[in-house]
């Protein structure tokens, strides 16, 4: 592989439009990068599938970034970063940057030694996660729940919709009464349904996503291998989508110099 340059834009992907939590972190941290996303929407939730099922797609997802000239990636998928960074890492020479719930902040936090973990089916049954999860302080209680269904709605714009709200609720509240007081956002969808759950768990549960940690990583590898772009003109950020742009578009409206496009992929 020829040396990357400074210059060259970072490669975020994810099963969806969820890693656009990771993106705004990054974002925010990184002001001087360029980035290309790539929604494989059209194959969310990646957290019911095989784990070869998730490695293939994620082989495609890094194929086409890599084509769009990508300096590093961002796995902003819980459910591939568990099932398909080791192998990413393996076969191509460009440096990946994960995502896995964030369990030791959380029971370095917790008070009464209960937390919960909101997360995908793929993310809770991969090896990666029982590693981590078991190198976790045997005292502490650990609620594994798979949030069926809400990748779903959030993909469909049914963020705020009565379906939500009954789901979080039978989600969370068998959490609450056994005194959680961390939950742990394992799927980078559910940063924006934050709202939501505090209306639900109150305002005596800490609320842990991973977004601002893969931020900090990715600024570390970059300046690790000093390929942070100091050039401060104007950057153009491009959203690439397999499905309709529409809920995508109404996630970034408020963000600048963006580009999206709908692709076949």
């Amino acid at each position: 592989m020829t040396k990357a340059k400074p210059q060259q834009p970072i490669g975020i992907f994810d099963s969806g439009i969820g890693g656009t939590s990771i993106w705004k972190e990054i974002n925010h941290l990184l002001p001087n990068e360029e980035t290309i996303y790539l929604s494989d929407s059209k194959n969310a939730p990646y957290g019911q599938k095989s784990k070869d099922r998730i490695i293939e797609l994620s082989i495609k997802n890094t194929e086409f970034l890599l084509n769009k000239n990508c300096k590093t990636i961002v796995v902003a998928c819980n459910t591939a970063t568990t099932n398909a960074i080791k192998y990413l890492r393996e076969n191509y020479d460009v440096p990946f940057i994960g995502i896995e719930p964030a369990i030791k902040p959380a029971s370095l936090k917790t008070k009464t030694n209960c937390i919960g973990i909101l997360a995908t089916k793929g993310t809770l049954n991969s090896e990666l996660f029982e590693k981590t999860s078991s190198n976790i302080d045997a005292t502490i209680k650990i609620i594994e729940q798979v949030g069926e269904g809400l990748v779903e709605l959030i993909e469909g714009g049914n963020i705020n919709s009565a379906e939500m709200t009954t789901l979080l609720n039978s989600y969370l509240q068998p959490m609450i009464q056994q005194e959680m007081d961390c939950l742990v956002l394992g799927c980078t969808h559910y940063p924006y349904l934050t709202s939501q759950i505090r209306n639900i768990v109150g305002d005596n549960v800490n609320i842990i996503d991973s977004g601002e940690a893969v931020a900090k990583q990715t600024k570390a590898v970059l300046e690790k291998d000093k390929l942070i772009n100091l050039n401060r003109r104007m950057k153009t950020h491009t959203f690439y989508i397999n499905k309709k742009s529409d809920v995508l578009r109404a996630i970034l409206r408020k963000s600048k110099s963006i580009r999206i496009e709908e692709l076949t992929f």
